[in-house]
């Protein structure tokens, strides 16, 4: 991410959180996980639609409306800052989503392959949410604002039961119904 050298005064803005190159560098970071989310909202509806068992097809659907209101909080975070709303283009997301549509292509339809493969995607795409929400909700308490980094810690409390939500799906019968493919 490019922060902006301009110098920055150190008082306080609204809800505690100081104007400085940190605070340039948190807000490019919710740009960034604001247009993941914006983007991973779409990528699960295919997902979804691709999904062979009825179980990841609910996992995914879930997801994608859990997704909608992780949107609806980080727009309430740029609120809470005094900022729009705005995204900035995540090569990361753009790059998971991307491999998990290939992933889509290059399996059977119908098959637990593809399941497989989905889940192996979607866990890709949960790490990297987990990692930018964590850091994300380290800096805003850093920063000065305890009302920001529990909006952001609840988003990340959300992507880790996701995350579980697929490791389970997976070893408890994804994996072994695709070995018997």
């Amino acid at each position: 991410m490019k922060t902006n050298k301009t110098n920055k005064t150190n008082s306080n803005g609204k809800n505690g959180i100081k104007e400085s190159e940190l605070t340039d560098f948190f807000v490019d970071g919710l740009k960034d996980i604001y247009w993941a989310e914006k983007h991973l909202a779409k990528a699960l509806k295919k997902m979804e639609k691709a999904a062979t068992s009825d179980k990841l097809k609910e996992a995914f659907a879930t997801h994608q409306s859990q997704t909608e209101g992780q949107i609806i909080k980080l727009e309430e975070v740029f609120s809470l800052m005094d900022r729009t709303a705005r995204g900035k283009k995540c090569a990361a997301m753009a790059g998971l989503i991307e491999e998990a549509e290939e992933l889509i292509d290059e399996t059977e339809k119908g098959s637990m392959v593809r399941d497989v493969a989905l889940i192996a995607a979607a866990q890709k795409v949960e790490h990297y949410e987990i990692a930018s929400y964590g850091t994300l909700a380290t800096l805003a308490s850093m920063l000065g604002s305890e009302e920001i980094k529990n909006l952001l810690g609840e988003i990340l409390e959300e992507e880790k039961k996701t995350d579980a939500l697929l490791t389970e799906l997976a070893t408890s019968n994804v994996n072994e119904a695709a070995l018997q493919e």
